[in-house]
């Protein structure tokens, strides 16, 4: 933890050492008012060292509310918060410039979330069409949308900050296990909700749901692949419009933080209606301002799914 050490008169420091000594006997267990200062490059990550750490842990966030974590741009005092975070959580490959302020700041303690999370290909329906299919070298940054892949890494953080803190790793180590069940019990949720929903066609922006799609049986055709800004060409337009009333799809997805322009105009070609999901890259504005969370878009999220979803 990063802290100034400052010389004192004597008479001062043992008066300190006495009012130091009282306090202690108080509530020996309160953390230090500052706390462990974790950096996290976007919200999924933020989410996770804030469920690990609680109390013991300031977790700040690069990427504000309402911003596309891709296009993120570090100003040098972003970049210099890399240098002063007891323990920087990143995904590499999602965000260049903080890939970047990574390995030339070299930070003591970090956790490529890269590393933990499993990442895959993504399923060559996915992208087919998009013209985006060597973009991230075929690699899906977008795990945090199944729950289940959650929890490993919060095991990481959890052993990174017991290394950064290790008199409270008994803490950390347990704010994992909560995490663990958290994520376990919104996985349940998710397979119950759509249960019968095996083998349903997912229409969505842009191939964020990939992960989502696999855990829970369904069939992602996104209108653009990685990118979210990408436009998708008329041809796959097209593509995407036959697929959609060859598998009676009644519902065309769009996303937070991304305009809906092109899948709002598709949608009205083809007679379907839209609905909203959050690829949680970040919070919106308005979800921060109301206290949401992970969770609690998540399930907003399946509440979408279930009612827009063409299921048996």
């Amino acid at each position: 933890m990063n802290r100034r050490h400052l010389a004192v008169p004597a008479a001062v420091a043992a008066t300190s050492l006495l009012v130091a000594g009282c306090a202690a006997t108080s509530d020996p267990g309160t953390p230090e008012p500052d706390g462990v200062s974790v950096l996290a490059s976007f919200y999924p990550l933020q989410y996770v060292a804030e469920q690990v750490g609680g109390d013991l842990v300031e977790v700040d966030n690069l990427t504000p509310p309402s911003a596309e974590p891709h296009d993120l741009e570090l100003a040098p005092a972003q970049a210099r918060r890399i240098d002063e975070a007891d323990l920087v959580v990143y995904l590499s490959g999602l965000q260049p410039a903080v890939d970047e302020g990574v390995e030339t700041r070299a930070p003591e303690h970090v956790v490529d979330a890269a590393g933990f999370a499993d990442l895959t290909s993504a399923d060559e329906g996915d992208t087919a069409g998009t013209g985006e299919e060597e973009d991230h070298s075929g690699v899906d940054p977008h795990f945090w949308l199944d729950p289940s892949r959650m929890a490993a890494l919060g095991q990481a953080v959890a052993d990174e900050l017991a290394v950064v803190d290790p008199d409270h790793a008994d803490e950390y180590a347990a704010g994992a296990l909560q995490l663990g069940r958290q994520m376990g019990e919104l996985d349940q949720e998710f397979a119950d909700g759509l249960a019968t929903c095996d083998g349903a066609t997912l229409v969505t922006s842009h191939a964020a749901f990939g992960y989502l799609a696999a855990r829970y049986s369904l069939h992602q055709v996104p209108l653009a692949a990685f990118d979210p800004e990408t436009e998708p060409s008329p041809a796959r337009l097209r593509e995407v419009g036959d697929i959609a009333r060859e598998n009676d799809v009644t519902t065309i997805f769009t996303e937070t933080l991304v305009s809906p322009k092109v899948a709002e105009t598709l949608a009205g070609d083809l007679g379907l209606r839209t609905a909203t999901l959050d690829p949680l890259e970040g919070l919106s504005e308005e979800a921060a301002a109301s206290g949401a969370d992970y969770a609690g878009v998540m399930r907003e999220n399946l509440n979408a799914l279930t009612e827009g979803l063409t299921c048996a």
